[in-house]
């Protein structure tokens, strides 16, 4: 798969600034051109925003963080770039200008997307020597999280761009949908626009408050909408006739003047004051930084969620989620493990995020299993059991573990884990796993698991290939010599 070497931001707003993070994130350097005197506090700041959300959103092992260079001008920041992605204001003459300039500058091969919310790219390829390669690559906010980006060419767009693009975005965890034709404001902001419409006469006609429209939405078909869209919604609305079973039910409301949908408020003084007022209240004090941490937590909780749905494979946004994982472990991020005769592997290394805390600020009960089962995986990586020797059919099941909770992990708190191999055999694993406070050593938790190598097409256990076992009986053998750990075959109840 095709992966982007080196990316260049044009604009470190909101949008800008996000995309910046994802592809920081994900491994790649980005070079930046921003003339704003607080570019550089600004993108820090949703780069730490990101760096949290990451670090709530996944256990896999992210690739070292790429290099963030602010340059001086705009032709220093795309010469090397074969992404480039400009996300200026939305001024069709100021983003023609930015891009023809981009043009210019950026390397024949490069691309070029511009995050315009709904100009055409026909019209921002107008003065370009090159305007094949210009195309829209609309996302969401946050850009870091939210994976989708809208993929819309002009006229002069070939499609060898539109291809590379697409082909581009999986590896660092987003989706590429084209828009087959281009109109103004393509389909997301279109949809948002009917919707944001009505809600403004809502508003305007003391139908409800802005909370009260808030709610509306999210405590009910905005829940739908986060992993099911519209159309499958309706979909089962219809019941076991579907779909057209429901347009042919529902299909006559559409003449009924019920909305406003083509009548345009008129945002005056009045109504900016209410909308503002009524946001003001509903915001309760709560900064933007802290909304959009608030924001991101929600999402990754629903991210999560989404990635065990459809029987653990993943549904919609989560199964973009768990490939976008798997990709990762593929890739060996993370530090290699070297087997140190003289003490336990050091396997995982993380911090307790907001997601793992419960209302006394401490990590919840199955988030210490979670560290203990990421430190069983890590160990089985390091032995060859990786997915694609999970994917042929064979792996180590876990089936008896012993958590002692020695101590109190909390919010924020730096924490690693260790693994002893206490002993192996052809079909068993036996391990005994250590959570430490990073800052202080101190043992917080202790787990011992036993494993069994097995056929999971057959539903058996069977002997562990010998490239398999070589590597687990060098390591038992390595650890043969450790004292045993304090608590290894206690069980529950038993007086120390």
């Amino acid at each position: 798969m095709t992966r982007i070497s080196k990316a260049a931001c044009i604009g470190g707003g909101v949008i800008g600034g996000g995309w910046i993070a994802r592809f920081l994130l994900a491994g790649i350097d980005v070079d930046v051109f921003d003339p704003h005197p607080e570019a550089g506090r600004i993108v820090g700041e949703v780069i730490a925003n990101a760096e949290k959300a990451y670090a709530m959103l996944t256990g896999a092992p992210l690739p070292p963080r790429g290099r963030l260079t602010f340059c001086s001008t705009l032709v220093e920041a795309v010469a090397d770039a074969d992404w480039i992605q400009e996300s200026v204001p939305e001024r069709l003459d100021l983003k023609r200008g930015v891009l023809t300039q981009i043009d210019a500058a950026a390397r024949p091969d490069a691309l070029i997307g511009s995050s315009t919310s709904g100009l055409l790219p026909t019209d921002l390829q107008r003065d370009m020597k090159h305007p094949e390669r210009l195309f829209v690559a609309h996302p969401y906010n946050p850009v870091y999280l939210l994976p989708l980006v809208e993929i819309v060419g002009g006229e002069k767009t070939s499609a060898a761009t539109i291809r590379a693009a697409m082909e581009r975005l999986p590896p660092i965890g987003m989706k590429g949908v084209h828009i087959a034709k281009e109109i103004e404001a393509f389909v997301g902001d279109r949809l948002l626009e009917a919707l944001w419409r009505e809600a403004l006469w809502l508003i305007h006609d003391d139908i409800c408050t802005v909370e009260t429209l808030d709610d509306v939405i999210r405590y009910s078909f905005g829940l739908r909408w986060a992993q099911m869209g519209l159309f499958q919604t309706y979909r089962i609305a219809g019941g076991e006739a579907g779909m057209r079973h429901f347009l042919a039910q529902f299909g006559p409301c559409l003449a009924w003047p019920w909305t406003k949908l083509t009548d345009v408020v008129d945002l005056d003084d009045a109504l900016i004051e209410k909308i503002g007022r009524q946001s003001d209240e509903q915001a309760a004090g709560l900064s933007i930084r802290a909304l959009e941490r608030l924001r991101d937590e929600n999402l990754v909780g629903i991210l999560q969620a989404l990635k065990g749905g459809d029987g653990g494979k993943g549904w919609g946004a989560g199964k973009l989620l768990k490939d976008f994982e798997q990709s990762l472990w593929a890739r060996g991020g993370g530090p290699a493990v070297t087997v140190d005769a003289s003490k336990p592997l050091r396997l995982v290394e993380t911090k307790v995020s907001p997601a793992w805390v419960d209302y006394n600020g401490h990590m919840t009960e199955h988030r210490y299993l979670q560290v203990f089962g990421d430190t069983s995986d890590a160990l089985l990586r390091l032995v060859g059991v990786d997915l694609a020797y999970v994917e042929a059919g064979h792996s180590y099941y876990t089936v008896e573990s012993h958590i002692r909770h020695l101590g109190e992990a909390k919010l924020g708190q730096a924490i690693h884990s260790t693994c002893q191999v206490l002993a192996a055999d052809d079909k068993r694993l036996h391990v005994f796993h250590t959570l430490y406070d990073t800052a202080t050593d101190e043992a917080l938790a202790t787990a011992e698991h036993m494993l069994l190598h097995v056929d999971s097409k057959a539903g058996k256990a069977v002997p562990a290939p010998a490239a398999v076992l070589d590597k687990v009986k060098t390591i038992a053998a390595a650890h043969s010599g450790l004292p045993l750990p304090e608590g290894a075959g206690r069980h529950v109840g038993q007086r120390r």
